[in-house]
């Protein structure tokens, strides 16, 4: 089942860097950026959190919260984290419950391989928990703007 936009999003129990769990109710109150990378510090992964890291204040003077999240284990996102000085934190989702809840893991095609794998993807939650806009597919270049434009439409005044 695909999470559609306008429904509440689940309230799962989630490992996070900094020996933490979170559960996505944990942000009611603030909009969350929910993003998905396939693999931590491989290039494209890399590029993506370097340009929401550098966009961060941005996205925190709008109360947005950024989450990255990805299946590696916690060892290896708290590595990334702290070798790109992330300022959010970032979810291991090892049993990829977050990542089938937004319906992520697609088969992808490699070398002529096929290989289930999480496709880059980018949620944007409201106040109350509730999806407002999803990214699927994404390509790195310009997204992170694309996703604080979305958010500035948000808190633009009427």
């Amino acid at each position: 089942m695909t999470l559609a936009i306008g429904e509440r999003v689940p309230d799962l129990a989630l490992s996070a860097t900094g020996e933490k769990t979170v559960r996505l109710s944990d942000y009611q109150g603030q909009r969350l950026v929910l993003y998905f990378y396939p693999r931590a510090n491989t290039p494209g992964c890399t590029q993506e959190g370097q340009d929401f890291r550098d966009a961060a204040g941005d996205f925190a003077a709008r109360q947005t919260t950024i989450l990255g999240v990805s299946r590696d284990s916690l060892k290896a996102q708290e590595n990334f984290k702290a070798k790109q000085s992330f300022a959010f934190d970032l979810i291991a989702d090892t049993d990829e419950a977050l990542c089938q809840a937004f319906d992520v893991i697609k088969l992808k095609k490699m070398y002529g391989k096929e290989s289930r794998g999480v496709e880059r993807s980018t949620f944007l939650i409201d106040a109350d928990g509730v999806l407002l806009e999803e990214w699927r597919g994404v390509k790195v270049k310009g997204h992170v703007a694309e996703v604080l434009a979305a958010v500035d439409q948000l808190t633009a005044p009427e």
